[in-house]
């Protein structure tokens, strides 16, 4: 990974439809490099894939963060575990301090929410759960700017 990789991938993170002329025009270079620095990226798993981002309120989706507390004797991959089963975790972060974890959730409303967040309490695993709804968000990324 050089420079020029990483304005390649920063390129890519705003835009990961951005045409290779593009993308070689923003960073010096000429196409053919860019495509070979991007084929090496994905091969390499430094890419590990493309994603659209989409206007959850447009969906009627609404996202939420829960920050988990785990009970004494549990390990953190558990609670990983257990995030791979449920759909509506779309992201789970294991964090140093309080809380143990934050789990991404996206859902239909607050009642399902509370379900979800009702099925993690009762595994035995969590000592206590903190919810956030998200009202906007703003992706760095993008010049998208949610709001509900």
């Amino acid at each position: 990974m050089d420079d020029l990789d990483r304005a390649i991938l920063d390129v890519l993170r705003r835009n990961a439809r951005t045409p290779v002329s593009e993308i070689a025009r923003r960073v010096g270079l000429s196409n053919a490099p860019v495509a070979r620095r991007i084929d090496r990226l994905e091969r390499t798993g430094v890419i590990t894939g493309y994603v659209a981002v989409v206007d959850d309120a447009a969906v009627g989706e609404i996202d939420a963060f829960t920050e988990i507390r785990l009970t004494g004797d549990t390990d953190t991959r558990e609670i990983e575990q257990i995030a791979r089963q449920i759909p509506e975790v779309q992201q789970c972060f294991t964090i140093a301090g309080d809380p143990d974890a934050l789990l991404r959730f996206r859902v239909t409303n607050v009642e399902h929410l509370q379900r979800v967040v009702n099925a993690i309490r009762r595994t035995g695993l969590v000592a206590g759960t903190k919810t956030l709804i998200v009202m906007s968000s703003f992706d760095k990324g993008s010049s998208h700017l949610g709001t509900d």
